[in-house]
């Protein structure tokens, strides 16, 4: 029994515009006589889950046209063929698999800090080390761990929490004693690597979990905006890069940084609109890394602009500091706005405001202008945060 099909899906990573859901993740049927793609319509989505278009040319009945016309049964030609296209059913989006908080919790062990060589290093080793109380607030910020044992031990990790405390994945970044990255990986794939070596079963989370699409589905810091609802936002890139800024500025004597909330996508293809739907209503300062021709920053310019036009409310204001002031080493090397922070951060700092006199007793009435009397609404400081 012949069982070989003439008409099949392309072999390989072709990818085309979907008909249905308009991404580039389509794969066309081919005629394998010919080597000739069938018409655009058929073919496979390959968002099953979010599209789940499929049009095959045996269920419809092309393949059989063009059998009759090649028999001389049939004038018209198969290309001009119009079949009843099936509407695609979309796809409920399924639920997405959080992290196992348990095991997140310890990467937060306090003991484990010690040999984290990211904290370390603000501690000790960076060119001009940051105060104990500003680590240890931007460490309760954040939530960054530390991985204890195996081929990462001694790396930073950074969570990405989102709006509502789910923990979505945990990146993590090796650095050496200058803080500069050496390796990047994901703490469930370690987890998943140590059960396959040592031939024990995953953990049913994690199995779930590993199915998934996507892990990276917000933003890093992205819990902080249901605790300062008003605060703007500063976007970056990396983590790391979000947390040198925040040691940097925070309290700094720049009043258009000093109140952002500093949050990261993770990498530079990494900003989507789902993940910065989450901004609606905010005002957003972004500041890409650096590139050799100025390319990643007008493609989160282009995107923005997009997003902007989607989220009512929303300001998107690209802030082009790095490409006004990059050297062409930075640019070749693709710096981010962390590695250009070198400086005394005490320098940027903002002057403590001066002891307040003591107030005079009152003696008799004292008339108050209607200057004197307005309150001035101002966004929420970033205060300390209490550590899980």
């Amino acid at each position: 029994m012949n069982t070989e099909y003439r008409y099949i899906l392309e072999k390989g990573s072709k990818k085309h515009i979907c008909p249905n859901c308009g991404k580039k993740r389509f794969v066309r049927f081919i005629d394998t006589t010919t080597g000739d793609y069938l018409p655009e319509q058929y073919g496979r989505c390959d968002r099953e889950s979010k599209c789940g278009y499929l049009l095959n040319p045996y269920s419809d009945g092309y393949a059989k046209a063009v059998w009759e016309q090649e028999q001389g049964n049939r004038s018209e030609l198969p290309n001009n063929w119009k079949p009843q296209r099936k509407k695609a059913i979309p796809q409920p989006t399924p639920e997405p698999v959080f992290f196992d908080f348990d095991t997140f919790k310890q990467t937060l062990q306090p003991e484990r800090y010690e040999k984290n060589t990211f904290i370390q290093n603000l501690f000790y080793r960076v060119q001009f080390p940051f105060e104990a109380d500003e680590v240890t607030k931007v460490i309760q910020l954040y939530r960054l761990g530390t991985v204890a044992n195996g081929y990462r031990a001694g790396a930073n990790t950074f969570p990405f929490i989102d709006i509502k405390g789910n923990v979505r994945a945990v990146q993590v970044k090796q650095f050496d004693e200058q803080n500069h990255t050496t390796g990047t990986d994901f703490l469930h794939s370690i987890i998943e690597k140590h059960h396959t070596r040592n031939n024990k079963p995953l953990p049913e989370w994690l199995e779930a979990y590993t199915k998934q699409d996507k892990r990276i589905s917000c933003l890093f810091g992205e819990h902080l905006l249901s605790k300062y609802r008003s605060n703007p936002v500063a976007l970056v890139e990396a983590p790391k890069t979000a947390v040198y800024c925040w040691l940097y500025f925070n309290k700094s004597k720049f009043p258009i940084y000093n109140n952002c909330i500093w949050l990261a996508v993770g990498a530079k293809g990494y900003l989507n609109f789902n993940v910065a739907k989450i901004l609606k209503g905010r005002f957003v300062y972004v500041l890409p890394d650096l590139s050799k021709d100025g390319s990643t920053f007008k493609e989160w310019e282009t995107k923005v602009k997009e997003y902007e036009s989607r989220l009512p409310g929303t300001r998107f204001i690209m802030d082009d500091i790095l490409e006004r002031y990059g050297t062409p080493e930075q640019r070749e090397q693709g710096a981010d706005i962390a590695d250009v922070l070198n400086f005394d951060w005490r320098t940027i700092r903002a002057e403590p405001e001066p002891p307040q006199p003591e107030p005079e007793k009152v003696t008799k009435v004292t008339k108050v202008t209607p200057q004197q009397n307005i309150i001035f609404s101002h966004v929420e400081p970033l205060p300390k945060v209490e550590v899980f």
